[in-house]
């Protein structure tokens, strides 16, 4: 882990971007520590899967879980765009809150590509 670099700062013209790189690669880890932690999330993980069971529809669960996340952590830029006006269609919404709106379909856009990959 101690090798990892986490991504690239890539010229913009004039400025510059930072681009990750992607996490899922074999890491070694010898820091006991560490494996004890991983263990015990491990072990959390396990837990939360069972209880997936219970919900009837569980990609529409976490769909809306992705949209609570988008529109609380937009608020914190400033955006006020709440649940029920994320999930109009675009056309739907009132022209002065479409910017907003739009910054928080940006986020689980970004979002639901982190978890495809």
């Amino acid at each position: 882990m101690k090798t990892f670099k986490s991504g690239n700062y890539i010229n913009q013209g004039t400025y510059k971007s930072f681009q990750p790189n992607k996490i899922n690669q074999q890491w070694v880890i010898d820091d006991m520590e560490v494996l004890n932690l991983l263990s015990q999330a491990d072990r959390q993980l396990g837990r939360l899967d069972m209880y997936s069971e219970y919900i009837p529809n569980i990609d529409l669960f976490i769909s809306m879980h992705v949209l609570k996340e988008a529109t609380q952590s937009s608020k914190i830029e400033g955006t006020k765009t709440n649940i029920e006006d994320a999930l109009l269609d675009k056309e739907d919404v009132n022209d002065e809150k479409r910017d907003d709106w739009e910054e928080v379909h940006n986020y689980i856009e970004a979002l639901n590509s982190a978890i495809k990959v």
